[in-house]
């Protein structure tokens, strides 16, 4: 690209661009990256140098950059019929929300398209109070409960399920009916510190904020399979399953918001058959279309779907509605998207390279790695204080993850989170990583280490 092509971009992002989570001021001195090309996990930047892209944009090119099949598909369909509403029906819509269903377990059926995943959170929680009103007739079912250091989205309901205090004081009072437990943290735990091992007592939170808020005012409890932005947390071994006997015991719905961990990130298609769990929601964006275009989707079971189907009550609909939730090109995307991820079988892979890439993390044995934990290609690396428990401080963490990128490897960290607890670097690159590719993102952290 010619130099002052390269200047005015730059200059028209720093007139005109207002980016999110970022502090504008000084960005003159040190601009975001302009990308200018990808293919596979690797992206250039507008001066030509390469960098492996160790978050997949945002945690959803699940399948890498430069697939001709997807942008074939988008294209052919922009040509047929480039838009019309799901108001009505096209074909994209109607074979997508098959093939999906087709891929989660047989209860989890019905499927509700939007165009991003803060949107299918939002839907997901309007739908659990609905539903929930009309399962148990008499009851004011209205209270979603949640996870600290969980994101779950930017909308204001979403932002109400989120459990980071940092993303959120500044747009309060939010949604009221929100409520939050301790989330698993073996590294930290107050639970289980004086035990031999997990007592699932985190768990059990749940129980204990049912009976004392009501279980017949309870409507639902969200969570993700593996608390990504939070940290990296994953649930550890019985905790959903013990989540969902909870949620039987109460008549109280299960969302799993599997935005990040869907379509193989985690080891497995989804983050869920981790556990031999179902929920009774669940939420998807991201690797639906590896990000090719935007799309997400809330799928509830056949039981909750016949909440809202009625002979004799006309009330008993859905009352929303989306202009571009389940677009016929972002549908043809994820159609094609959905082809490669399982002929690939690129969860095989996620779990093989990531079992290798945590491997090798562990093996650095740093000072100042306290642990490296995650599940798949969905890897967090807790920085301490060099031999102590105590998180780093996060100028640190930024200052670190800065060395990374000035070696070509882009990670991630989980900024804007909760006080105190913002100094876990993030690794989720696409699913076809090599162990090649591998070593050049362990190699980039243990020299900027």
């Amino acid at each position: 690209m010619e130099q002052t092509a390269i200047t005015s971009s730059r200059e028209l992002d720093l007139e005109h661009l207002w980016h999110g989570n970022l502090q504008h001021h000084g960005l003159d001195r040190r601009p975001p990256l302009e990308v200018t090309g990808a293919h596979g996990c690797w992206i250039w930047d507008a001066d030509g140098r390469r960098y492996l892209d160790g978050m997949a944009g945002l945690w959803c090119v699940n399948v890498g950059y430069g697939r001709q099949k997807i942008v074939d598909a988008v294209a052919a369909q922009m040509t047929q019929m480039p838009y019309y509403p799901l108001t009505q029906s096209h074909g994209p819509g109607a074979r997508l929300a098959a093939r999906l269903a087709g891929l989660l377990p047989g209860e989890l059926n019905r499927v509700y398209f939007l165009n991003s995943g803060s949107e299918a959170v939002e839907t997901a929680l309007k739908i659990a109070r609905q539903a929930s009103r009309r399962l148990h007739p008499g009851e004011n079912r209205f209270k979603i409960i949640s996870r600290y250091r969980a994101y779950h989205g930017f909308t204001m309901g979403a932002m109400s399920a989120t459990g980071q205090a940092f993303r959120k004081r500044d747009f309060e009072p939010l949604v009221p009916g929100f409520f939050h437990v301790v989330p698993p943290d073996p590294y930290h735990c107050d639970f289980c510190a004086k035990e031999p091992g997990c007592t699932l007592t985190c768990a059990d939170e749940f129980d204990r904020v049912i009976r004392m808020e009501g279980p017949d005012t309870v409507a639902a409890i969200i969570m993700e399979p593996v608390i990504g932005g939070g940290g990296v947390l994953p649930a550890p071994e019985g905790y959903i399953r013990r989540v969902r006997e909870i949620c039987d015991r109460y008549g109280v719905l299960l969302i799993l918001d599997e935005v990040i961990t869907g379509f193989g990130r985690t080891g497995k298609l989804f983050g869920f058959e981790h556990s031999g769990v179902t929920p009774d929601i669940a939420t998807f964006a991201k690797g639906l279309t590896s990000a090719y275009l935007p799309l997400a989707a809330t799928v509830a079971t056949g039981r909750v779907f016949q909440a809202f189907s009625s002979a004799e009550d006309d009330t008993a609909k859905f009352t929303q509605v989306t202009t571009f939730g389940g677009h016929p090109c972002s549908c043809a995307a994820g159609l094609a998207n959905l082809d490669i991820l399982t002929e690939e079988r690129l969860w095989e892979n996620s779990a093989q390279v990531g079992a290798y890439l945590k491997n090798r993390l562990i093996e650095l044995g740093a000072p100042s790695i306290g642990e490296v934990r995650g599940m798949g290609l969905l890897i967090g690396i807790e920085m301490v204080e060099a031999g102590t428990r105590t998180p780093m401080r996060e100028s640190r963490v930024i200052s670190i993850q800065r060395a990374i990128r000035d070696r070509g490897v882009i990670v991630g960290r989980n900024n804007d989170t909760a006080p105190g607890l913002c100094n876990t670097l993030t690794i989720s690159p696409p699913l076809t990583l090599t162990e090649g590719e591998a070593d050049i993102i362990v190699e980039a952290i243990s020299a900027s280490l």
